[in-house]
């Protein structure tokens, strides 16, 4: 799978997902350091990436948009370091990967993995 990591999260977390046979970009590494979460939005789905970030906007941002992609692993775990992320990342895959495919928001926490399919639907 591709990713293009977000700012927030370290650039060693795409080599160890390298390591596992993923593509992976770093937003600060193709010019995307100063960019909005909206244009981030954009070049990943131009560019069939998932998005990697700590951000809890961006789950709000394709509801809002109705977009079903591009998808996005919102990680909300205490250690924010390479090594963790990847791990619960991979621990998780069997569950995930069918899903980021089709388009969702996984979000990934100390105790749970949750997945929303992609559009949100807005309650009325």
């Amino acid at each position: 799978m591709r990713f293009l990591i977000n700012v927030n999260l370290p650039r060693s977390l795409g080599r160890l997902l390298g390591e596992a046979g993923h593509s992976c970009r770093h937003a600060l590494d193709v010019g995307l350091g100063e960019a909005s979460d909206s244009h981030i939005i954009g070049v990943a789905r131009e560019t069939g990436e998932t998005i990697l970030t700590h951000d809890l906007d961006y789950g709000g941002l394709l509801a809002f948009l109705g977009s079903s992609a591009p998808s996005v692993v919102i990680f909300r775990i205490r250690k924010i370091n390479a090594a963790s992320l990847a791990s619960a990342m991979l621990a998780a895959w069997d569950r995930i990967s069918n899903a980021l495919d089709e388009g969702a928001v996984v979000t990934i926490d100390d105790s749970a993995v949750r997945v929303r399919h992609l559009p949100i639907r807005q309650a009325n």
